[in-house]
């Protein structure tokens, strides 16, 4: 066991290695468990290399790094926490200084490159040929079939005369009418399109990929037509199916507070203990819930369903879904006797969508609404936060939470029983299975189901088109509310205790997201002012806020 001690732009990180198993290796970074695993040991030169010097440096000038051969090899080491090397401030053959920057990385940042080939888009375009020459053969094969079971039925006299024989046609007539092509409605292929947009942003944009692959395949999954009425108990609406049984967890709140239980058990929470003023940041942040939700009663909307729709600019799913499955479910019955719309499946799909988009919304936002002044606004580094503050921090947030929303209680209390799981130091193993197997396993589930929830006859309705307008606005709000807060701020705080108002847009939960893109705004007029930990404290806070804003609303409408 190993610990060492680096200093980073004046934050300080504790590393420890504490072993290996096989090729993974347990480290803690300031005490938050990782493990990475080395694909291969890097290999050796047998035969040293000779290199010739270039003689003794003279006093007092700087010294010429000679230029090194670099030998290359297909070491690969995948962690948890990658890290991008965003610009390299030196050249090629540069003196440089001891104590000289030499180039700025970014950690949390998960990209990758994909390969994308010719023959990849030949067999796309061939099957989609395919599909489209079985609606035009439809016709010509099977002339007078309805899509029903039964419509007609083809009948054939044997040669003898004596008796009917059910004929090769009569089963090709039955068994066309059970496919999709029998079924199909154009709805279903504009859904499928939408689920292979989803796939694409997932894997060519790296666009949430975690929630946009599970989401887009299970909506090509509700969306593939079959016979309804035959009992084939395959849909997600249909009692009895294995979808129906899965999609519960969605209708009835369950996999909500599981994903929370594993955001609590990965989060940590420092940069909100070191400066706990940016949690205002975090219920400014908010802001755009409350007005979404006055916008959607102005629009005709019941006070039950607004409140789900304004859920939306928080940028929080599980929230979302939470929220939407006690609102707007399709089965409270309002004072006046009608029935609540089921919104649970646009609500969770414009929420996620959004969530995926932080990178193209919320910068031009950020822009409009700074200057250049602002942006180069520099932070004091966060202090050091002692163990004893991050366990007291998730028990005295749970009660003071809670007692001002209780109805929030199975969200904020999972979300902070998980990180006293992380925080407390004695239920690694516990924490570990919350933040890593059970939250991808409930990432899987809570994905496919309600993007199969999306059946085309079901989702493509004005409704849903309204809500991913109203969605938008909501984020659009949420984010101006963050950074105008900081602004804000700053007109009653000291110069050096000015906060940089790009970390303000972090105020919605979307994690890291939202803080990346803080970083990235930062580095693009400063290369080295770096806002990401900085921004990680309203980022938490905006967790906290939206499960708080949605026990205020449900306090109101249940």
């Amino acid at each position: 066991m190993k610990k060492f001690k680096f200093t980073i732009n004046g934050n300080i990180y504790e590393v420890e290695i504490q072993g290996f198993e096989e090729n993974i290796a347990k480290v803690e970074v300031n005490g938050t468990p990782y493990d990475v695993e080395i694909h291969r040991d890097l290999k050796m030169t047998k035969t040293p290399t000779l290199m010739r010097s270039d003689g003794p440096a003279p006093k007092g000038k700087e010294t010429r790094i000679p230029k090194m051969a670099v030998r290359t090899t297909n070491l690969a080491i995948k962690s948890p926490l990658p890290g991008t090397i965003i610009s390299v401030l030196v050249s090629e053959g540069e003196k440089v200084t001891m104590g000289q920057k030499l180039l700025t990385m970014e950690a949390m940042n998960n990209r990758s490159i994909g390969n994308h080939s010719k023959p990849a888009l030949s067999r796309l375009i061939l099957i989609f040929g395919i599909i489209l020459l079985l609606f035009v053969v439809k016709p010509l094969l099977f002339p007078s079939v309805g899509s029903g079971l039964g419509a007609q039925t083809v009948s054939a006299v044997s040669s003898s005369g004596t008796a009917p024989v059910t004929g090769v046609q009569d089963g090709l007539v039955k068994f066309w009418s059970y496919t999709g092509f029998a079924n199909f409605l154009w709805g279903n292929l504009i859904m499928i399109m939408v689920g292979l947009i989803f796939i694409f942003l997932a894997i060519r944009y790296e666009y949430e990929p975690l929630l946009l692959v599970p989401i887009g395949t299970g909506i090509i999954i509700g969306n593939i037509p079959f016979l309804h009425g035959a009992n084939l108990q395959v849909g997600i609406y249909e009692p009895g199916s294995v979808l129906n049984y899965l999609y519960f967890g969605v209708i009835k709140g369950v996999y909500p507070p599981l994903i929370f239980l594993g955001i609590g058990a990965m989060t940590d929470f420092s940069s909100l203990i070191s400066n706990p003023k940016l949690i205002l940041l975090g219920a400014a942040a908010q802001l755009g819930i409350f007005i979404t939700f006055l916008g959607a009663l102005i629009l005709g909307f019941y006070p039950p369903e607004a409140a789900a729709i304004g859920i939306i600019g928080g940028a929080d799913g599980p929230t979302a879904i939470f929220l939407s499955s006690k609102l707007a479910n399709g089965i409270n019955i309002l004072p006046n006797g009608e029935v609540v719309k089921n919104l649970i499946g646009p609500i969770a799909i414009a929420a996620y969508s959004y969530m995926a988009l932080v990178p193209v919304i919320q910068p031009p936002i950020m822009r409009l609404l700074t200057t250049k002044k602002e942006k180069l606004i520099r932070m004091k580094p966060p202090r050091q936060v002692s163990r004893q503050e991050k366990i007291l921090f998730p028990i005295v947030g749970l009660i003071f939470t809670t007692f001002i929303a209780p109805s929030a209680l199975p969200l904020l209390g999972f979300l902070f029983f998980g990180n006293i799981l992380k925080e407390s130091g004695v239920t690694k193993r516990l924490a570990l299975t919350a933040s890593n197997p059970l939250i991808d396993i409930v990432t899987i589930l809570i994905g496919l189901t309600v993007g199969a929830s999306t059946q085309a006859d079901i989702f493509l309705t004005p409704q849903s088109i309204l809500i991913f307008v109203l969605g938008a606005f909501s984020f659009i709000i949420a984010t101006a509310g963050g950074v105008i807060f900081a602004k804000v701020m700053n007109l009653f705080l000291k110069p050096e205790d000015h906060i940089n108002p790009l970390i303000g847009s972090a105020g919605v939960s979307a994690v890291p997201d939202s803080a990346r893109v803080s970083q990235m705004e930062g580095l693009r007029v400063d290369p080295s002012n770096h806002l990401l930990m900085h921004a990680m404290g309203p980022n938490v806070a905006g967790v906290i806020g939206s499960a708080v804003a949605a026990g205020i609303l449900l306090s109101y409408l249940m």
